[in-house]
């Protein structure tokens, strides 16, 4: 190791190349060749270490190496590499604000695409639990569970601590893990004919053309279908003109994260096409989940880098604070404040940090009058279904911990998190409610 470590570091100081994922090579499932890009990858964090503190797959990699006869990689059980990659959730924050190692660097790290190789080689083998179809089945799963009846029954099971000890017995799914409510009225129905009553005075800057299309996620619509609306009304209040996406389907993050590559994919020729009909009707796209921005602007680009629908989507799709700071640079935002918000704990979920795009929701809030925003950079440990495996949530708790610290801590008048999944397990933790989101606090700072 100390050879490798005083070898030349060329490009290791410029700025990080992000190569597209080769899914589509015969060599990307080949297993021998995966297991030797995995020692050489994993022999590399061994001699750093940097990642630590990040998630559960390094310090899972660093025990493995520690308690090996060797104390090296080449003292690993070769079998043991997959609990590595158990552990990896993409969060890809190892790639953009720790590794040294990262191209253009000649060692040409790339932890998160290559966990992401892995887990699409396992299940492309069909080392795959029926639970983790099952939960990464967003469209089906609720589809199902937002029927009226079934989501009373739904919403009150997964209250019921006997029935949820039970489904971690039979399921796997842990009885203390944070689910979400299924709602009946999704967020479709409650904003059918939005964009009819749209103002005649759209204000289009240079970076925005002030008419947006939300894309309403299958989380938003079926579970968090206030969020999506407090989105759209801070949005309209704010003389954009909003309508929702025709596209209806998944993002595709749960597959991708599953290593389910061919449900990405049809996902995507689901889905691309109904987004570039909103671009050419002059719309801008936005999200309320950060994971499903993220998709849009870096995941999909990444898999489909010759595909022009692909990048002119990426092109036109904007985090919502993101988008409502551009406008306010260009003089239009709506900045009649009624209501200060005091004191405000904000988390910055992993997929809107590594989009490279800074605390544009700590920034717009702190527009409003009497306002100080303390943002937390730290993982929640939520990552969708992670949190809520029966093997996984009490590594997540942990996880969470310095979160849920500072929430605790900071006698913060409201506190949130960009990403709602992740604000149910700070929640959690807290053990005080917390707003729903940063349109919410809006919308009250509006007086709207």
């Amino acid at each position: 190791m100390s050879e490798r470590i005083d070898e030349q570091r060329e490009g290791s100081l410029g700025a990080p190349t992000r190569h597209p994922l080769d899914w589509r090579s015969p060599t990307f499932y080949d297993e021998p060749a995966l297991f030797s890009e995995l020692e050489r990858v994993y022999d590399i964090c061994h001699g750093c270490r940097r990642c630590v503190s990040l998630c559960n797959a390094f310090p899972t990699l660093f025990d493995l190496v520690d308690e090996s006869t060797t104390m090296e990689v080449d003292g690993v059980a070769k079998p043991d590499y997959w609990k590595v990659v158990d552990q990896c959730y993409l969060c890809d924050l190892c790639y953009m604000t720790k590794c040294p190692y990262v191209p253009p660097h000649q060692w040409n790290v790339d932890f998160p695409h290559l966990m992401l190789r892995a887990k699409a080689v396992k299940y492309e083998s069909g080392d795959v639990s029926f639970r983790d179809r099952v939960l990464t089945s967003t469209d089906v799963v609720g589809r199902i569970a937002s029927i009226p009846v079934v989501a009373e029954a739904v919403n009150a099971a997964n209250r019921s601590k006997p029935l949820r000890r039970l489904v971690q017995k039979v399921a796997g799914i842990h009885a203390e893990a944070p689910l979400p409510r299924f709602e009946s009225r999704a967020a479709r129905h409650r904003l059918r004919g939005l964009g009819s009553d749209a103002s005649e005075a759209i204000v289009k800057t240079t970076d925005t053309t002030g008419r947006v299309a939300i894309f309403v996620t299958c989380y938003g619509n079926r579970n968090a279908p206030d969020v999506v609306e407090d989105l759209a009304a801070v949005l309209h209040h704010n003389g954009v003109e909003v309508v929702l996406a025709s596209a209806d389907k998944c993002c595709g993050m749960p597959k991708l994260e599953l290593g389910d590559l061919q449900s990405v994919a049809r996902l995507k020729d689901a889905n691309i096409p109904q987004l570039m009909a909103m671009i050419a009707e002059g719309y801008d796209l936005i999200a309320p989940i950060p994971s499903c921005v993220l998709m849009y602007k870096q995941e999909l680009p990444l898999m489909y880098p010759d595909d022009p629908d692909v990048a002119q989507v990426k092109q036109a799709f904007f985090d919502p604070f993101e988008y409502l700071m551009l406008r306010h640079r260009a003089g239009a935002l709506n900045t009649d404040f009624k209501q200060p918000l005091g004191a405000v704990g904000y988390h910055a979920p992993c997929h809107q940090r590594v989009q490279n795009i800074g605390l544009k929701t700590k920034e717009l809030l702190e527009l409003v009058p009497d306002t100080a925003v303390a943002a937390i950079e730290r993982c929640s440990g939520h990552d969708g279904t992670y949190a809520v495996k029966v093997e996984n949530y009490n590594f997540a708790k942990k996880i969470c911990k310095p979160v849920v610290s500072r929430m605790t801590d900071g006698n913060f008048d409201h506190y949130f998190s960009d990403c709602p999944m992740a604000g149910e397990l700070i929640e959690q933790g807290v053990g005080t409610a917390r707003a729903s989101s940063a349109f919410a606090l809006l919308r009250q700072a509006y007086g709207i």
